[in-house]
């Protein structure tokens, strides 16, 4: 599979361009930027073309497929015109900032016969079902944390007008972990946002899942906090706690604490490669044609959670001094 990169985002240069030619699936053909400078800065180690300007990577006969690592408020425009030229996409999450547009990418992306995936990497490590079965008892709740210290005043989590905030930034995680344990049939009971009103922006927040059975999630989020990448799985006989939940590094066992009959020990989970898991899954899907849009109900169902977040929070923003 032969991708573009459209943009030099920190998540592209750190973490899918290595895993990109770390892959024997996946060709990297051309990296774009709106600075041809920066372009080529970022395309030098992968011997790919640079190119200035992101249309030109959608014109381009040797991209089977684009990666679109831009700032939220520009994947609907990108994602579009990347499926209306004919190229597969795989776009960094959230897809869009609101539920309507990401059922009419979703469609369109069926409607043209492409995929087009929504790049949450963490659930492709291993350590989730390895923590999943190792739960002493049924599972009948979870909590999940994802926080960050407060990042520079410049940074476009604090600007609106590109879709930052920690919901779509931070909140994201939680939320996808929530379904990737419990389904997609989950209500949002209550949420809270604190809001930035300087910054017009949610810099943390909580929300309270439940499914119809009863079975419940606790999630926070925000950018001004310690760094917490976390979750709990609570068993009608046990639980067990996984850090490191969203990022580790391919050489990292996941640290985690088993609590169960035997009592309660540290445990490490199994090493994995998240990063090239997720490409090379696309990758497959791109050359599958009958798993092409397998995950679509799981974007739809999150962008739905964000949704609803946003709806159950809307009275009850808590203003900053």
């Amino acid at each position: 599979m032969r991708i573009g990169v459209l943009g030099c985002a920190d998540i592209a240069r750190r973490r899918m361009l290595p895993a990109f030619a770390a892959s024997d699936a996946v060709e990297v053909t051309a990296v774009a930027s709106r600075d041809l400078a920066k372009a080529q800065e970022t395309a030098a180690p992968y011997g790919c073309a640079a190119v200035a300007g992101y249309e030109a990577v959608l014109e381009r006969s040797d991209v089977d497929a684009v990666y679109v690592p831009l700032p939220v408020a520009l994947h609907a425009e990108w994602v579009e015109r990347a499926l209306l030229a004919g190229k597969h996409v795989l776009a960094e999450k959230p897809l869009t900032a609101d539920l309507a547009t990401t059922v009419r990418l979703v469609e369109l992306a069926a409607e043209k016969g492409l995929v087009l995936r929504e790049n949450f990497m963490f659930p492709f490590h291993g350590q989730h079902a390895e923590a999943l079965s190792s739960l002493d008892g049924e599972l009948i709740g979870l909590t999940a944390a994802f926080t960050v210290p407060p990042v520079p005043s410049g940074d476009i989590r604090h600007q609106r007008d590109l879709g930052g905030g920690a919901l779509l930034d931070l909140g994201v995680y939680p939320l996808r972990t929530a379904q990737l344990f419990l389904g997609n049939d989950l209500e949002v009971v209550g949420a809270r946002l604190r809001v930035d009103e300087k910054l017009g922006v949610d810099v943390a927040g909580a929300v309270l899942l439940a499914r119809e059975d009863g079975v419940t999630a606790q999630l926070t989020f925000g950018m001004e906090h310690s760094y917490r990448s976390c979750y709990e799985l609570v068993g009608s006989a046990g639980a067990i706690s996984v850090d490191r939940a969203f990022a580790p590094p391919a050489g990292l066992a996941p640290p985690a604490r088993l609590v169960d009959r035997d009592g309660v020990r540290q445990v490490a989970l199994g090493q994995d490669d998240q990063y090239r898991n997720a490409v090379e899954l696309f990758a497959a899907a791109v050359r599958t044609p009958q798993v092409r849009h397998g995950d679509a109900a799981d974007t739809i169902a999150l962008a739905s959670l964000v949704e609803g977040v946003r709806r159950a929070a809307a009275l009850e923003r808590i203003p900053l001094p």
